[in-house]
């Protein structure tokens, strides 16, 4: 499977920074109404995933939905980094396939580490179905 032809890239995905604020976070969730994007170091390197859920217990905690009040937050301090694992850009389809069972997409980087885009479930599946359609 050619990742890198079903593959979103970065610059049409939305992501944030750890060093974002959590209130900036917040405001990304609610513009684009996503339930989780990938988080990168400030020099790219992927660094998790951050989620709605990390969101409420980070609410939850400071018991407040105030937005002002999470300026002082970052999201390096509320993401799990073990949460959606990454595959790397030369990934084997069987790997592609057991991650995306897992994974509403995935994340995917070089040899460094550098995030490079998502791969979907929609995008997999599509593309096996025209592997099919083709035999």
């Amino acid at each position: 499977m050619n990742i890198a032809k079903i593959m979103i890239p970065k610059i049409s995905t939305a992501f944030l920074y750890e060093n974002n604020t959590v209130r900036q976070g917040l405001e990304k969730f609610t513009r684009y109404g996503y339930t989780a994007v990938p988080v990168l170091s400030e020099n790219g390197i992927y660094a998790g995933t951050i989620t709605e859920g990390d969101f409420l217990r980070h609410i939850m905690r400071l018991g407040s939905a105030e937005m002002k009040d999470h300026e002082s937050y970052l999201i390096k301090d509320i993401i799990r980094k073990d949460f959606c694992p990454s595959l790397m850009i030369e990934a084997e389809q069987k790997e592609v396939i057991a991650a995306v069972m897992n994974q509403n997409f995935v994340p995917i980087v070089d040899g460094r580490g550098v995030f490079c885009g998502i791969i979907t479930r929609k995008g997999v599946i599509g593309t096996l179905e025209q592997k099919l359609e083709e035999k």
